[in-house]
This record gives C-alpha cells, sequence and structure tokens, in this order.
C-alpha cells in the first residue's frame, strides 16, 4: 500500500468513525472506546500532514 493509499485509507475510517460517534451517547462506553480511535487517527493524520479543519466535525 503506497503512502497516499494509507492517508485514503485514515481519512475515511476518520470519517466513518466520526459519523459513528455522532449517534452515540457521549457517555456511553461505546463512544469512549470510539473516542481511543478518534484520537490516534488524528496523530496519525495531522503527522501526515492533513489539515483537520474541515474533516473534523467532532472537534474534541
Amino acid at each position: 500500500m503506497t503512502e497516499k493509499e494509507m492517508i485514503q485509507k485514515n481519512i475515511e475510517e476518520f470519517e466513518r468513525l466520526q459519523d459513528y460517534m455522532i449517534s452515540c451517547d457521549k457517555d456511553s462506553e461505546v463512544y469512549q472506546k470510539m473516542k481511543r480511535r478518534y484520537i490516534a487517527l488524528k496523530v496519525i493524520l495531522t503527522s501526515s500532514g492533513i489539515n483537520l479543519t474541515e474533516l473534523d466535525i467532532i472537534k474534541e
């Protein structure tokens, strides 16, 4: 997998994960587990040079 493909995969996962997070109660265990992945994806994408301003709808 090329770097471009990996970045695209992570962006798609980040978008999908945020959709799931929006539909969950923030106090739920599921939300907290998704939030850990959300933070990890933010770190990965930011370190790859991706500007998350437009992509990040959760903003936590």
